[in-house]
């Protein structure tokens, strides 16, 4: 099971929800509506919902381009304490790196955008984008403050 540690000093995660998805395409699409369901059942305001979604199309997204696609994707949302709480989790052998702040983007690329984004949305909200290794893979979190 995944589970989101509450990091501030604030009271426990108040609710989790959490889906397991094979890593394909249309694991996308499916999990980011999941995750709106959510966040629409706790009122969660419309400007921490539309970093979060984004959040989740950029994370998962990520693990279908680069995963073992014999692996699944883990994608747990949390509330509680004043903070939301992303995590989305593969047993890929990679580790992403975060980009440095103020990074620069060759505008040729054709990747390499969506944990800067990710990134500078979350510092822009107050919160922060981590990524953590396990035994077995690694998780990347964002976590946005509700106030």
């Amino acid at each position: 099971m995944l589970t989101l540690p509450d990091t501030s000093a604030a009271p426990a995660v108040r609710t989790l929800v959490h889906w397991v998805s094979d890593p394909v395409a249309a694991s996308v699409p499916q999990v980011r509506s999941r995750v709106r369901t959510a966040l629409d059942g706790w009122r969660i305001p419309a400007d921490v919902t539309d970093a979060l979604l984004l959040a989740v199309s950029e994370l998962v997204g990520n693990v279908v381009r680069h995963a073992d696609r014999a692996g699944r994707v883990r994608v747990a949302v949390a509330e509680g304490g004043g903070w939301l709480r992303l995590e989305v989790a593969d047993r890929g052998a990679g580790l992403p790196r975060l980009p440095a702040p103020r990074a620069e983007v060759d505008p040729e690329s054709e990747g390499g955008r969506g944990l800067l984004m990710v990134q500078l949305l979350a510092a822009e909200l107050g919160g922060e984008l981590s990524v953590v290794a396990r035994e077995f893979g690694k998780s990347v979190r964002v976590r946005l403050p509700l106030s």
